[in-house]
């Protein structure tokens, strides 16, 4: 680990040992116009905007999606035949995940996430608040999440239960937002200690999490972002909205805001 050079040349560098056939997180770390600013992180220089327990994670990320590719080449076959790309235009359900915003919003973004990914709580920490101020919150944007928990994070799916058991006590929203601002501690114990946090009803929250009721719909979300060519988080599709499900386009990765923003004006002056 390069613990004396910028993060930026650190993450730029590991981006460079990973194939591009990698998951979203590895292709789609933010590519600014402009070099970051930095500012002095303990010991290591990290980019303006994030601490150093967030670039840790995303340096350890990608280290984590080195080994799963590599563990993958292992097995494939020596003679593999290629693969189409996957269609820009995609597909998607929009019913039975939850959402904010207007039902009625003349667009949808719908949010495949992992609680346990860098990425998806570095969008939350430097661009959702804007989408939702701008967007969701004005009527323009329904936003509604679905679940990716991707395989080499251990604590994701128990995590990804955890929210939609809150859900049953009305605070989805609420402990989703605890989880992923707590990426990196999602244990057992500090799942229940969030969701006392939360005031929820521990007894009927801990029965739904023992239960394991919600694996079944995790596991839809899973074989519905296969479909749609979505294998990494954070990836977004943004379309408009008909009979529970959306045909748009994939956003991918975690985008600074003036990227969605300006990927959703694009996409609102299209005729429907």
């Amino acid at each position: 680990m390069a613990s004396r050079k910028t993060l930026g040349v650190a993450v730029a560098l590991l981006l460079l040992s990973v194939p591009v056939a990698a998951s979203a997180q590895e292709r789609s770390a933010p590519k600014p116009s402009q070099p970051p600013k930095s500012v002095k992180a303990g010991s290591v220089t990290a980019p303006e905007g994030i601490t150093k327990d967030q670039a840790d994670a995303i340096l350890n990320e990608l280290r984590q999606i080195r080994l799963l590719l590599e563990k993958q080449r292992q097995h494939a076959s020596p003679t593999p035949t290629a693969t189409p790309a996957p269609p820009e235009n995609v597909k998607i359900r929009t019913a039975g995940g939850y959402s904010l915003g207007r039902s009625d919003a003349a667009l949808t973004l719908v949010e495949f996430a992992d609680y346990q990914c860098p990425f998806c709580r570095q969008f939350h920490d430097t661009t959702f608040q804007q989408l939702k101020k701008n967007y969701i919150d004005t009527g323009k944007l329904r936003f509604v999440s679905r679940d990716l928990p991707l395989e080499f994070h251990n604590n994701a799916s128990k995590a990804a239960q955890a929210a939609r058991c809150a859900g049953e006590q009305d605070k989805f929203w609420q402990m989703r937002d605890i989880l992923i601002a707590n990426s990196t501690n999602l244990g057992q114990n500090a799942i229940l200690a969030y969701a006392q946090q939360l005031a929820l009803d521990m007894n009927g929250f801990r029965s739904c999490l023992d239960s394991g009721k919600y694996l079944a719909e995790i596991q839809r979300d899973i074989a519905e972002a296969g479909s749609a060519g979505i294998s990494g988080t954070p990836t977004f599709v943004l379309g408009r909205a008909s009979e529970g499900a959306i045909e748009g386009i994939r956003i991918v990765g975690a985008q600074p805001y003036a990227a969605f923003d300006r990927i959703i004006s694009e996409y609102s002056s299209k005729r429907p």
